[in-house]
């Protein structure tokens, strides 16, 4: 062997300095997540039923939200759910993996086209990743037939 041989310890201190660095492949730095903390879901904000603020446009009518299912409004950027019959929630329409509006709601969730994130009509939250974070809830007003943003 030379006088240039590199040793046994040289080489494992050499690949545990490069590999205390990596972190994942998203851009992080592989640390400790200092992002919004990942709490259990909470359920929809809830849904009042006192009369809507004055002014404020009807989003729906609360026959055109299915029981079991939901409506996705793109403009508003909301999506309100009817999970049992009377039960009306509301979430962000927005996926919290990378900002995509999500455009249904089938089977118990609501669905991202872009990705596959999938969020359940109940409490927004992820039932099928990437999807970080369950949906935000939204306040909405009941008023007899009428589903208003609050």
């Amino acid at each position: 062997m030379t006088s240039h041989a590199t040793g046994r310890r040289t080489v494992l201190f050499a690949a545990a300095a490069l590999t205390t660095g990596c972190g994942s492949n998203d851009g992080g730095d592989g640390g400790t997540d200092t992002s919004a903390p990942t709490a259990p879901p909470a359920s929809a904000a809830p849904t009042t039923t006192a009369p809507a603020p004055s002014g404020a446009a009807p989003l729906a009518r609360t026959s055109q939200i299915p029981v079991g299912g939901g409506t996705v409004f793109p403009e508003e950027k909301v999506v309100v759910t009817q999970p049992a019959a009377g039960e009306f929630k509301a979430f962000s329409a927005i996926c919290t993996h990378q900002g995509c509006t999500v455009n249904k709601v089938a089977d118990g969730t609501i669905d991202c086209p872009c990705h596959g994130s999938k969020y359940r009509i109940a409490d927004g939250s992820v039932a099928a990743g990437p999807a970080p974070r369950p949906l935000p809830a939204e306040q909405i007003v009941v008023s007899g037939d009428t589903i208003t943003l609050a």
